[in-house]
């Protein structure tokens, strides 16, 4: 998730005592929250970023330390799109607009989406994006993958959920373009299939590439399970290696049931139309027996967790001793370890 702690993109000290605390204590896959790709594509001028070279060094310490204690390191490339220069979630509550000016480091004319359409009125109204900017974006995804392979990291997962810009080009409600990016469901997700090409060619092959899927948007005319399905197998057929699948986020008018039993549901959908893709159910479980039964059950080969692991930190290792389990610890705390 988000941490709003960033400077210019950098990482600093928090960022690694944050993700460092889940790789000490069991987790084996951390993965950074949406890291920028272009200044303009952070949600808030607060948010990492992977849009320049000096951004390398600070994310390599936090990859270089994750190895050290068994975890892999993956980060997760993004760009906001409409929901750009705003505030950040936990100032929601502090303002009426969710929406950051220049003169407070926001970049409200270099607001973009893939047609002039508004999340809500609490957000800056986005330009639409022509050719030749989208074309710079694919790029920009794919540097960033560079400069992420370069820093150490060993997974990459490409942001199209939750409202991002990639999620937006998705939709029909937000994409009212009439050009090849825009209209049919090939035409809206043209951007996302060229971009997981481009980046698909200098991620090394060794290297899984996720894209983080929202399998329904809850609104009338808007994404749908089926849709998601489709896009499904082209990417499977481009080199993607798993799909992260949640729910909703690109519609402020969605209704879509919380429970975790129906996102699990829905992913067992998207696992037995695809046996050849990976699927990964996020938000299904909040203990160790509903993580366990996501996968025993078939609907999920990975569970992913975000505010559980915010929660509690030793997420993995309470699960663990509750399914009777032995996982792996570091070495330093071995002398902590249950008997079981």
């Amino acid at each position: 998730m988000c941490m709003y702690s960033a400077n210019d993109g950098f990482v600093n000290d928090f960022h690694f005592f944050h993700y460092m605390q889940f790789a000490v204590r069991g987790a084996g896959l951390v993965m950074l929250e949406a890291t920028a790709v272009l200044p303009e594509a952070r949600i808030t001028p607060e948010c990492l970023g992977v849009w320049k070279d000096e951004h390398i060094d600070g994310l390599r310490r936090i990859a270089t330390a994750m190895k050290k204690c068994g975890a892999v390191a993956g980060i997760q490339l993004g760009h906001s799109g409409r929901l750009g220069s705003s505030i950040p979630l936990n100032k929601y509550m502090e303002s009426d607009s969710c929406k950051t000016d220049a003169a407070n480091g926001g970049w409200p004319n270099r607001v973009f989406g893939p047609s002039p359409v508004l999340f809500n009125d609490q957000f800056w109204a986005p330009r639409e994006l022509n050719e030749s900017q989208i074309d710079i974006i694919q790029h920009a995804f794919a540097d960033a993958a560079v400069r992420a392979d370069k820093a150490g990291y060993e997974v990459i997962d490409i942001h199209a959920a939750y409202g991002m810009l990639l999620n937006q080009f998705l939709s029909p409600t937000s994409n009212r373009r009439t050009d090849k990016y825009g209209g049919s469901f090939e035409n809206r997700v043209r951007m996302l299939v060229e971009l997981v090409e481009r980046v698909r060619q200098v991620w090394p092959q060794e290297k899984p590439m996720f894209v983080s899927l929202s399998m329904l948007e809850g609104v009338d005319g808007g994404w749908t399970i089926d849709d998601t399905l489709r896009l499904a197998r082209l990417l499977s057929a481009k080199g993607v290696d798993m799909s992260e699948l949640s729910v909703g986020g690109n519609n402020p008018d969605a209704k879509i049931p919380g429970a975790p039993a129906f996102k699990k549901e829905m992913a067992r959908r998207v696992k037995q139309s695809m046996p050849g893709l990976l699927v990964s159910a996020v938000g299904v479980a909040s203990n160790g027996e509903q993580a366990n039964a996501v996968l025993e059950e078939g609907c999920a080969d990975a569970v992913f967790s975000a505010r559980q692991f915010l929660r509690n930190p030793s997420f993995v290792l309470s699960a663990a001793d509750e399914l009777g389990v032995n996982v792996q610890w570091i070495d330093q705390y071995q002398c902590a370890r249950p008997n079981l």
